[in-house]
């Protein structure tokens, strides 16, 4: 531990007690994104955040989009300081609610229990951004000013597809542009290893819609000489995956990278156990590419998934009926070497390749983000991880993780530079569903974390 960062850690662990209740005002205000009638909540979590940071000193504004505001403040560093200029993003939008009657108390009345607070935004993502809030609100009480010079970007559309954030970034990026990006809004490996993310899947969405009949058909009158959509559809997804789980879409690897051999023993090293993971969900084996790690499979595997199916009559009893339509929804994860675009066309002459003559399809297309992989080159990756090695007592870990995170990618394309993302949530903090907490040991440690890496810039 470096001499600075004593006296910062010494502060943190005395305004745990103020810390918490900042922490609980921001979770107070109903700042969902998705439902238009919480706009004006958006924009008084915008407000809170500019005062709270304006209130450290920092150069903070509200920046008003087409959506939701965004919020950007600039420190310096200390005078004649050196070192990089980095910008923290985080997001102050949370999720909808629903169900309610599943939440035991108002999920925007936080209330601490069983050591966690628990509140709608508790750990995606106002907590999280919090630790490094309040790490940086302890180092300029100590010291002054932050070690080097900051950018904080605060989005209010994250949980609602960030229709904003790119024009945003264009528009404002001579202002936002910095040597390397801090995002908080991941996870502790197994709950307790402190982990920094090097890898992000893509992600593309796809609708399939079969036409067939110009109406619903009798199955008796036409089941045998009509063609059933459904029986397209299911013939199509059926053919998805071959036999060793590999995806049949002609040239779905196309520049799919292997897995390094130190990476893979890293990953390796960590006794990741599919048996346990899957058996808390009901299930045992592994049903991925055979041959691949299991980590693999989550980490660094392309996947494609059948995320929905809809056709003919659903309703209770039975109905014999041919439908005139049927759709299924797919998700591709993507990995680095894959393009998006590229393969929604790959797809889609698939799906048309195997259409009957008296069928016809349509796409929705939703979505088509590439995958992110970090360099971890960048000098404080290696700082961040023996920062967080000390603070947590064990070790620190480069991980995948085999969700996508748009921002990283957005980061590198609009402004072209790095991100380094690390968290300290837990995967019981029940994010985007009822009953959201953050453990108060999250909340400490991750503000404690914070104030080690930045003592090493």
């Amino acid at each position: 531990m470096t001499d600075r960062a004593a006296p910062v850690l010494d502060r943190l662990d005395d305004q745990m007690p103020a810390a918490l209740e900042r922490l609980s005002e921001l979770l107070r205000i109903p700042s969902i994104s998705t439902d238009p009638a919480y706009a004006d909540a958006c924009t008084a979590a915008a407000d809170w955040m500019v005062a709270d940071l304006a209130s450290m000193g920092l150069d903070a504004s509200r920046r008003d989009t087409p959506g939701r505001p965004m919020v950007v403040a600039h420190a310096d560093g200390p005078p004649g300081g050196e070192g990089p200029h980095l910008l923290f993003y985080g997001h102050y939008d949370v999720q909808p609610v629903d169900p309610l009657d599943l939440w035991r108390r108002d999920p925007f009345d936080p209330v601490v229990e069983d050591g966690a607070i628990r509140a709608r935004g508790a750990s995606d993502d106002k907590g999280q951004l919090m630790t490094f809030v309040e790490a940086l609100r302890a180092w300029i009480a100590v010291h002054g000013a932050p070690p080097c010079r900051l950018t904080i970007l605060l989005e209010g559309e994250e949980e609602s597809g960030s229709p904003s954030l790119v024009p945003f970034l264009r528009e404002n990026a001579a202002e936002l542009r910095a040597d390397l990006a801090l995002i908080c809004d991941t996870g502790l490996y197994d709950d307790r290893v402190p982990a920094i993310a090097t890898s992000l899947r893509g992600l593309l969405g796809e609708e399939i819609v079969i036409h067939g009949a110009n109406r619903d058909l009798h199955s008796g009158s036409y089941g045998g000489i009509a063609m059933n959509p459904i029986r397209v559809l299911t013939r199509i997804l059926g053919g998805l995956h071959d036999a060793e789980g590999r995806v049949r879409v002609p040239g779905f690897y196309d520049g799919v990278p292997e897995l390094e051999p130190e990476r893979k023993k890293a990953w390796q090293d960590l006794g990741f156990a599919a048996e346990a993971f899957l058996g808390e969900v009901g299930l045992a084996d592994p049903a991925g590419e055979r041959g691949r790690m299991p980590l693999e499979m989550i980490w660094s595997r392309p996947t494609a998934e059948i995320n929905g199916i809809l056709g003919g009559y659903t309703g209770a009893g039975f109905k014999t009926v041919l439908p005139a339509q049927a759709s299924a929804k797919v998700s591709f994860r993507l990995v680095a070497g894959q393009d998006p675009h590229r393969l929604r066309e790959s797809f889609r002459d698939w799906v048309m390749a195997q259409i009957p003559a008296d069928c016809r399809v349509e796409f929705h297309g939703h979505g088509a983000s590439p995958a992110s992989a970090m360099d971890t080159s960048h000098p404080l990756f290696d700082a961040a991880r023996e920062a967080l090695s000390e603070e947590w007592g064990d070790a620190a870990v480069f991980t995948g993780m085999g969700g996508s995170i748009p921002i990283a990618g957005h980061f590198r394309e609009e402004l072209g530079m790095e991100s380094m993302l690390a968290g300290w949530a837990k995967d019981d903090d029940r994010i985007h569903s009822p009953n959201e907490k953050y453990d108060l040991d999250s909340f400490h440690k991750g503000m404690r974390s914070w104030a080690r890496v930045l003592a090493r810039v």
